[in-house]
């Protein structure tokens, strides 16, 4: 196998990446000292992930929708022999572990925290990420339960301001579509397109297993050659569809049960691929924090002006193949928030940012970052995502440090606050 010792100086820390001959890069941050570990076995699988093609493809490959959400539920619910007295909560609980599974926009993952037999819970989560087993009457049984979780989120505010907001702001991206698929999409999926599915982007060449806390490497590394399963390359390749630049609509508006109106405003951005998306979602996190945050000037005006209240939050969302900046909340008026942060952005690329609170905001987000060393859930998924995007795990800490007051500016410049939309959830006056 290839192993990979990262050093960085800064912090005096490093970690290992290895290239198993199984084909699963693994990702190993030891922390001695530490009471508990956390492991996240992945696939670079997501729901955007609907039309896809191998070498062996003699054309692109599409499938429906919240497939990959159906299959992370149908791995966690069974292990090989079919019998749900041994599905993997259950055999997690014999263990003492903390388990859980998630599915995104661009990957799955499933993961555990444990305090106490470590190895053992590894073996656990290596075999039944391993082992499929669908029956059509399982898969059955899953729709049901599928459908109900999706018409749960069809009347939650704060589900379905976010994604009326995606809607609104992509035109073809699949992002823009619930990670659980709709009702007629998860109507389509069957077991044989499950198994297809498993096949082509649970290949371990397409995998991560991500490691972070007290564990050993020695007994870590046994324990995979023995239970990794060798896969070829299948050469997968997942694309999207072509994305026009500007916005598919301006605003989104569903009544819904909620006591106050919601909405979430987006700015949308071309996605970026490698150290970049990571660089340019530090900057646009700082611009946002240091503009529109907490500590600004422009998030006291608005609170005291009954405009918002503490539930306003700025951020960036971004993944394989999407960027936007992001700020949400509760209002009265939401379409005056709106306004008022467009101007807030506009003006401050006229005006200048303030040097000396982007300072403050930068180092507090330095602070965060290396706060991260010292959690194991966080290091795990930190490394996990550096992997599937193409950067170092410690490139946050590089670029958080080296960050210049001119690089902010640059990036300032070239948001269009007037390329955005707003989504917004109004109580139904009931």
């Amino acid at each position: 196998m290839k192993k990979t010792v990262i050093k960085n100086p800064r912090v005096n820390e490093e970690y290992q990446v290895i290239k198993h001959p199984s084909g699963l890069t693994i990702c190993l941050y030891p922390m001695p000292g530490f009471a508990s570990a956390y492991a996240l076995f992945a696939s670079k699988y997501g729901s955007v992930d609907v039309k896809f093609k191998t070498k062996d493809d003699a054309d692109f490959v599409c499938v429906p929708e919240g497939i990959a959400h159906y299959l992370e539920h149908k791995l966690f619910e069974n292990d090989a022999s079919g019998e749900d007295s041994n599905d993997a909560f259950q055999l997690f609980a014999k263990t003492g572990a903390n388990p859980n599974a998630f599915t995104s926009f661009d990957k799955t993952a499933y993961l555990f925290s444990c305090s106490q037999k470590f190895e053992e819970n590894l073996e656990i989560l290596l075999n039944f990420v391993q082992e499929p087993y669908f029956t059509d009457e399982s898969v059955e049984k899953e729709r049901g339960i599928i459908s109900q979780e999706i018409k749960m989120y069809e009347d939650e505010p704060g589900w379905r301001v976010f994604f009326n907001g995606l809607q609104a702001l992509y035109h073809s991206n699949p992002v823009r579509i619930d990670i659980g698929g709709t009702i007629e999409s998860i109507a389509k999926i069957d077991k044989d397109l499950l198994y297809r599915c498993y096949k082509t982007f649970y290949n371990l060449n397409n995998m991560v297993l991500s490691i972070a806390g007290n564990f050993d490497v020695e007994k870590t590394l046994e324990i995979c050659d023995r239970l990794l399963k060798p896969t070829p390359d299948l050469g997968l390749e997942a694309v999207f569809p072509d994305e026009p630049r500007e916005v598919k609509q301006r605003e989104i508006v569903q009544k819904l049960t909620c006591s106050m109106p919601l909405f979430n405003i987006f700015f949308k951005s071309p996605s970026f691929t490698g150290r970049e998306l990571v660089r340019r979602s530090i900057i646009c996190n700082i611009i946002l924090e240091t503009v529109l945050g907490k500590t600004s000037a422009f998030y006291d005006r608005l609170l005291n002006e009954g405009l918002i209240n503490n539930c306003f939050s700025v951020g960036v969302l971004d993944g394989r193949g999407f960027f936007t900046l992001t700020a949400d909340g509760e209002s009265s008026d939401p379409r005056k928030v709106f306004e008022e942060i467009k101007a807030a952005l506009k003006s401050a690329k006229q005006s200048g940012l303030a040097r000396d609170e982007f300072e403050n905001v930068r180092k507090k987000t330095y602070g965060e970052t290396i706060g991260m060393l010292g959690i194991p859930s966080a290091a795990a998924t930190a490394m996990m995502d550096a992997h599937f995007h193409g950067y170092d795990f410690f490139d946050a800490i590089e670029i958080t440090a080296g960050l210049t007051f001119d690089e902010v500016v640059e990036i300032l410049a070239e948001i269009d606050e007037d390329n955005s939309c707003i989504s917004i959830i109004e109580p139904t006056g009931d």
